[in-house]
């Protein structure tokens, strides 16, 4: 076997470095914590170890996994292309504005950068609950051209959340209506069930719509909307504080079928 290569990956704040082949299915992981070196095959022993020689920071035990679980083995058999994982926070806006970045001239600022700049502060606040044992994906993609902005999976249970540029702006939220300073209202909070809706049938669980304002200079909300959290990106660690809804090996699970871009093909 040759052509192995090594893709970095974090689970609960600890790195493990998986060895996958040419064609991106893993043979193999390296849990630097444990010091020991996973293989699915004893025949890819040699190769898995040559692969991770410039990795290995001590001795290591080699051998099959001790109790492989489902979502591990999921995430081994997933295709790179069909990882959802790797998404950076606003992925889909920094593939378009690589592709059409806009005048360089204009009078107003491009609202995708402004866009951009929110769902890069929400995603740097949620990656911060993955030592609470959540996990965090990001830009996830729709049939239709929609898109989750953030999907959070961890003991509270799972959110769908919507980053919203809102620095120095008075906001007033009045379900389903969301205003911002002196523009006009939008109905976000139904787009907002709705894509919470097409989460929880994806993954047969339920998951609850979030709105992440970013920077707001006010936030009034007269009556608490139904069924939808309201929180300032600031506000965004105490998710880290819920629990008792969902057990780690559940969380596991769901994160490694939301992670897969096939999941999401028919909602």
């Amino acid at each position: 076997m040759s052509g192995l290569r090594v893709v970095p990956a974090f689970r609960h704040g600890r790195e493990r470095l998986y060895v996958c082949r040419e064609d991106g299915y893993g043979v193999a992981w390296y849990d630097r914590e444990t010091g020991r070196v996973n293989l699915l095959g004893e025949d890819s022993r040699d190769d898995v170890l040559h692969a991770l020689r410039p990795f290995l920071t001590g001795p290591v035990t080699v051998g099959p996994p001790p109790v492989p679980t489902p979502a591990e083995l999921a995430r081994l058999t997933l295709h790179p292309d069909d990882d959802l994982a790797p998404n950076r926070p606003g992925e889909a806006l920094l593939v378009a504005l690589d592709r059409d970045p806009g005048p360089a001239h204009r009078l107003r600022p491009d609202p995708r950068r402004r866009a951009l700049t929110a769902e890069q502060a929400v995603g740097e606040a949620l990656d911060g609950l993955e030592g609470a044992g959540w996990h965090t994906l990001h830009s996830l993609p729709l049939p239709g051209g929609d898109r989750i902005h953030h999907l959070v999976i961890g003991p509270g249970g799972l959110f769908a959340v919507h980053a919203l540029y809102a620095r120095r702006s008075r906001v007033l939220v009045a379900d389903p209506m969301v205003a911002l300073g002196r523009r006009e209202a939008e109905p976000l909070l139904r787009r907002l069930r709705a894509d919470a809706d097409r989460a929880s049938y994806a993954l047969t669980a339920e998951v609850r719509p979030l709105l992440a304002l970013v920077g707001p200079a006010e936030v009034r909300v007269p009556a608490r909307p139904r069924g939808v959290r309201i929180a300032t990106d600031a506000e965004l660690a105490d998710l880290a504080r819920l629990g008792g809804v969902l057990k780690p090996a559940d969380v596991e699970a769901l994160h490694g079928m939301a992670r897969n871009r096939n999941t999401w093909g028919r909602v």
